[in-house]
């Protein structure tokens, strides 16, 4: 199925119409490697995540290189982000070096951020 990437329940966002939204209605949170927008929409139970890396980066297989490396974090981290949100990830300077468990972790604290993550019940 085109524009899944092996995710649970995430689709890719390719609309530019989608992408304008989430930067002008969307809360958005930065950290040294990246900056994350969401803004929740319909269906609640499908994410759409679009990832942005900027020619300012590098030639095209660095910025390739970043966005399977933004793409694996997200995956990793998927099963314990809330469904229902459109999610642009734009990548920043020195997210093509940045280890990749730092870019991991940033995007997990980043979502928390935002209200996206799962709370865990204690029982």
């Amino acid at each position: 199925m085109k524009g899944d990437f092996f995710m649970i329940h995430t689709l890719s966002l390719s609309e530019n119409h989608r992408f304008r939204a989430l930067y002008g209605r969307g809360k958005s949170k930065a950290g040294r490697y990246m900056v994350v927008y969401s803004l929740k929409s319909r269906p609640a139970d499908v994410d759409r995540l679009g990832l942005t890396v900027s020619k300012k980066l590098g030639k095209a297989v660095t910025r390739n290189r970043i966005r399977r490396r933004l793409r694996e974090a997200y995956r990793l981290n998927e099963p314990s982000f809330r469904t229902g949100y459109d999610v642009v990830i734009v990548a920043r300077h020195g997210s093509e070096t940045a280890p990749f468990e730092a870019l991991k972790d940033e995007m997990l604290r980043l979502f928390k951020e935002l209200g996206m993550t799962e709370e865990k019940k204690h029982g």
